[in-house]
């Protein structure tokens, strides 16, 4: 079968459709854990408030971001080298053999977290050979006048699929933590028998000796830096956050001396693992460019949001804490609405138009959605905050497809999968970026005036002068993960033996619903000013640089 009939007829759909099913299991994987936390932590006994597991929480969410960031370009190079569909069917046994494994956690407390910890990095291995190739087997098999709507489609479901794993991931964990882990199985095993009876190599695969020192330099510098990032939101010492931490310093010194290295490496090689000289091309650069500020700006909302409902606003609305997960996966939809919109309709247009005028006036939607959340009052009126979602989704939809597209299309055949690779770790770091910058922002502005807001509301119901000031003086990081998880940390606070001691009017009050999101709203608003700021400032500057891609451009092998 040449290449002209597979780009027609029945094996380019087999190739979407298997694709789209592969990235979708990927991200919602990423995120379903997120918002079903609360049940894991409780199902495997360890308290995720308490300051010794902060660690476990923060691996548990960010392990996997980190692999997928640091291994796709490697896993779309050695896709270039060995076939990219046989790395593809790899990652589908890997990824279906990890989801097992996860329901089957035989540990509890620590070593279960551990176990946990451990398997989500072999999962995001097999997930990095799916995110890796998929779009560079789509570009071989889709002609260029139909890659925008595939890329499209394929894009557009891999975004949906993160907040898709808010809804499965509350839905599930009220039936069973372990069905979190569960749901991916029998897609993982119906993928993977699927792509190896019905997907076939296209592009010839380009033998070459593999780039050991650009594949040490690369994985050990972003492994470091994103590590480093991920302590440096933990308190040390009497700081709320560790960037003050030598450890922390010094890892980010050495991840950015390992990637000065790698860089020098690259140009050095014969068969360089990243392929610098693609950043000649002024359609790849721009395009990589505005999608890893896109992907900052889009993890910060999506984590900020998180907190905004199931911390303050499902609680004030009457919503028990423990439900509030599956209440805020619920109340985001308009956000995947807006993502399955205007995604392939963006996508297909742009294969007559050009990326340029979607992509940039995507990103332009994407700024003005953040100003006007940064309206909206903390208690908000839903129909305005659910229509600047929809507004969010639809930006993003008309942003990413065009964008991929573009992307992958300005490349040579045969470095496909590497540009794949190039473009998911940039999607994939600005995603792990966000935490950090953002996490480390909002702990900074509660820091500010959390513990005299703190202090003078637990004084206010009887609590002992002396021990509301004690209880003020811990680290926010703690409150923000518990508004993050959705739970009431001001029983935990004061412990049951002082709660016993207070009038029944005061006790029922620190522990009910209202006093725990009235407390954080004021110092969290503080905050979210910042954040939605400095994520309006980054789409904006993405705008920039999207509207700076130069016309439509298609590389002639």
């Amino acid at each position: 079968m040449d290449t002209q009939t597979r780009r027609g007829g029945r094996y380019k759909w087999v190739a979407l459709s298997n694709t789209t099913l592969g990235v979708l299991m990927s991200a919602l994987d990423g995120s379903i854990v997120i918002i079903s936390l609360p049940a894991i932590f409780r199902g495997i006994g360890l308290d995720p408030l308490a300051p010794a597991n902060i660690g476990y929480l923060l691996w548990m969410i960010l392990g996997y971001l980190l692999v997928s960031a640091v291994l796709v370009v490697t896993l779309g190079r050695l896709g270039d080298m060995f076939g990219r569909v046989r790395m593809y069917n790899v990652g589908f046994v890997i990824f279906s053999v990890a989801s097992v494994a996860l329901s089957f956690d035989p540990f509890h407390a620590g070593g279960g977290a551990l176990w946990l910890i451990g398997w989500r990095v072999v999962q995001a291995v097999g997930g990095s050979m799916l995110t890796a190739n998929s779009a560079a087997i789509l570009t071989d098999a889709f002609p260029r006048e139909q890659r925008g709507m595939a890329l499209g489609v394929n894009q557009i479901t891999a975004l949906a699929g993160q907040f898709l794993g808010l809804v499965a991931g509350g839905l599930l964990a009220e039936l069973d933590w372990r069905a979190v882990f569960w749901v991916s199985v029998p897609f993982g095993i119906f993928g993977t028998v699927w792509s190896i009876r019905s997907l076939r190599e296209i592009s010839r695969p380009q033998r070459a000796r593999i780039d050991w020192g650009g594949n040490v330099t690369f994985a050990l510098g972003t492994a470091v830096i994103l590590a480093s990032i991920t302590y440096g939101i933990q308190p040390y010492g009497g700081a709320a956050t560790g960037w003050g931490n030598p450890w922390v310093l010094g890892g980010l010194g050495a991840g950015i001396a390992l990637l000065a290295g790698f860089c020098v490496i690259e140009t050095r090689v014969p068969s360089p693992m990243f392929q610098l000289s693609l950043f000649r091309i002024r359609a790849f650069t721009a395009g990589n460019l505005a999608a890893l500020l896109t992907a900052i700006a889009r993890g910060g909302m999506q984590f900020m949001l998180i907190i905004w409902l199931q911390g303050i606003w499902l609680p004030l609305h009457g919503y028990d804490y423990e439900k509030t997960p599956l209440w805020a996966g619920i109340y985001l939809l308009p956000l995947t609405a807006g993502f399955l919109i205007a995604g392939p309709v963006s996508g297909f247009l742009s294969d007559r138009f050009g990326a340029r005028l979607f992509s940039t006036g995507g990103l332009l939607l994407v700024a003005g959605s953040f100003l006007g959340l940064l309206a909206l009052p903390v208690d908000f009126s839903y129909p305005a905050f659910a229509l600047l979602l929809v507004l969010s989704g639809i930006g993003q939809g008309m942003f990413s497809a065009p964008n991929t597209s573009a992307i992958m299309s300005s490349v040579p055949d045969n470095q496909r999968g590497v540009a794949s690779g190039m473009r998911s770790t940039f999607q994939n770091s600005g995603t792990s970026l966000s935490i950090g910058v953002f996490f480390s922002l909002m702990i900074a502005g509660l820091a500010g005036s959390l513990p005299s807001t703190l202090t003078g509301g637990l004084q206010a119901h009887g609590v002992p002068a002396d021990v509301a000031a004690n209880i003020a003086q811990l680290p926010p990081v703690s409150t923000l993960f518990a508004a993050f998880l959705g739970s009431n940390p001001v029983a935990h606070l004061v412990g049951p033996g002082l709660l016993n001691q207070l009038s029944p009017a005061d006790s029922a009050a620190l522990t009910g619903k209202e006093f725990f999101p009235n407390l954080i709203s004021g110092p969290f608003h503080d905050g979210l000013v910042t954040v939605f700021v400095a994520a309006a400032a980054m789409a904006l500057v993405a705008a920039l640089a999207s509207a700076s891609r130069g016309k439509r451009y298609f590389h002639q092998d």
